[in-house]
């Protein structure tokens, strides 16, 4: 779905603002829409930005490593409520902390792991890294405050290794990367890649920052990625492959495990996916930094819209990676929404079960208006003419709902002698045919 000339000349200008404010030496920004890259902006000379360069994701990695957990768990081989040292019995000091508060910065772990800084260092395997572990990693009591922690979701790693018997990056290969074709998305920097900088603030010298292999801390960090391949993992964010993973999995990922800041209620963390609200909107995906880079992925799910972008210099003189991708999100969804899918007459009347549940049901006085949808073979049930709630067919005279406000809950079809319906019992809330709940 490509965007309007105004509109990708408008992200082109906001683009080259940055990147000139900012002291950026290589800076691109793609547009997703429906699945598809619809805009590459780009500025900077060093290297001249394309679709096809590679840069760092830093914890953008987290996402994926969250999603092979979730792959894990959907395949019964973990419950995220098990704790740490189930599947870690090295990392007992740990003590509860659960894989749900690890995969949400719940867990009270420090941000980092023993040793030098393990984003510009060599790294370790996964036994020293577990040798390393403590009580005195332990920062907050689990649940007790969002707490940032690199050093979890190397764990989470190491639980991945654990209970399949295959290394984090194969893993990641064949249950992620070959399955969405991102190919381009590699666990060492692979050419055509950008080098990485950090910029003397004084004179505006490069100072070249290294490209390490973080080993055991790889699933916090370590991956390269270009616009086009991180463009796939935004759409698949917005609307995943089941063959990857169940839609209903990734909602459960988007859905808040903390609130990152409790006075304000801006921002929010699920399982391996951070939460941002703008107004009304809540965007999904995750920052990223390491040496010399740093990455933005911002999706807005009921759009399928997002925003992915890489800069090769360690943070910028002014704004950041962050607030343009928000900025750039915003101005799309703002100057083009969604158009409203189109309304589509039914070829034929509801089957003989679900017509005579339609119309207007009362409860309490207020009225309950019931459709059938062909297309999805559910009820409607609209409520004081704003609150939708979908219907799925369970069993005779039984319906779970979808979606809306009654999503997980029953409506009960009661009858009287004669087989007719006379009420919709949902959730123990009867509805009848009269505003006096007279059946």
């Amino acid at each position: 779905m490509s965007l309007r000339p105004e509109t990708t000349r408008q992200i082109d200008a906001m683009v080259a603002d940055v990147q000139s404010a900012g002291h950026v030496p290589s800076l691109a920004v793609g547009v997703v829409r429906d699945g598809e890259l619809a805009h590459l902006a780009t500025a900077g000379t060093d290297p001249r930005p394309h679709a096809d360069l590679q840069y760092r994701l830093g914890s953008i990695t987290k996402t994926m490593t969250a999603v092979l957990v979730m792959q894990q768990r959907d395949a019964g081989r973990l419950a995220l409520d098990d704790p740490l040292r189930r599947h870690l019995p090295e990392a007992d000091a740990a003590g509860p902390v659960t894989l749900r508060q690890l995969l949400g910065h719940a867990g009270g772990l420090q941000r980092e792991p023993d040793g030098p800084w393990w984003e510009r260092s060599e790294g370790v395997d996964l036994p020293t890294l577990l040798r390393g572990f403590s009580t005195a990693k332990i920062a907050y009591p689990p649940h007790r405050a969002f707490h940032y922690s690199n050093l979890a979701y190397g764990l989470l790693g190491g639980v991945l290794e654990r209970i399949t018997g295959t290394p984090w990056p194969q893993l990641l290969h064949e249950r992620i990367l070959a399955p969405l074709d991102l190919h381009r998305t590699t666990y060492a920097a692979t050419e055509p890649y950008a080098p990485g900088y950090v910029v003397h603030p004084w004179h505006g010298t490069l100072r070249e920052e290294p490209r390490t292999d973080t080993r055991a801390m790889a699933p916090a960090g370590q991956l390269w990625s270009t616009v086009t391949d991180l463009a796939r993992w935004a759409a698949f964010l917005a609307d995943p492959d089941p063959a990857v993973l169940a839609p209903d999995t990734l909602a459960e990922m988007c859905a808040p495990v903390i609130i990152t800041d409790p006075e304000t209620w801006q921002g929010g963390c699920g399982l391996g996916i951070q939460l941002n609200r703008d107004g009304d909107r809540i965007y999904v995906g995750h920052g990223g930094s390491m040496p010399g880079y740093v990455a933005g992925l911002a999706t807005h799910r009921p759009s399928r819209t997002g925003v992915v972008s890489y800069a090769n210099s360690y943070g910028f003189r002014t704004g950041s990676i962050r607030g343009l991708g928000h900025r750039i999100l915003a101005h799309v969804l703002d100057t083009e929404p969604v158009a409203a899918r189109p309304w589509r007459p039914a070829d034929r009347p509801p089957p003989a079960e679900p017509a005579p549940l339609t119309g207007r049901w009362w409860w309490m006085g207020t009225p309950l208006d019931v459709g059938w949808d062909e297309h999805t073979g559910e009820l409607v049930g609209v409520l004081r003419d704003t609150v939708v709630s979908r219907y799925a067919p369970e069993g005779p005279d039984r319906w779970r709902g979808v979606s809306g406000e009654e999503h997980g809950e029953v409506l009960t079809v009661l009858r009287d002698d004669a087989g007719r319906p006379v009420a919709l019992d949902i959730a123990t809330f009867v509805f009848t045919r009269t505003p006096d709940d007279e059946p």
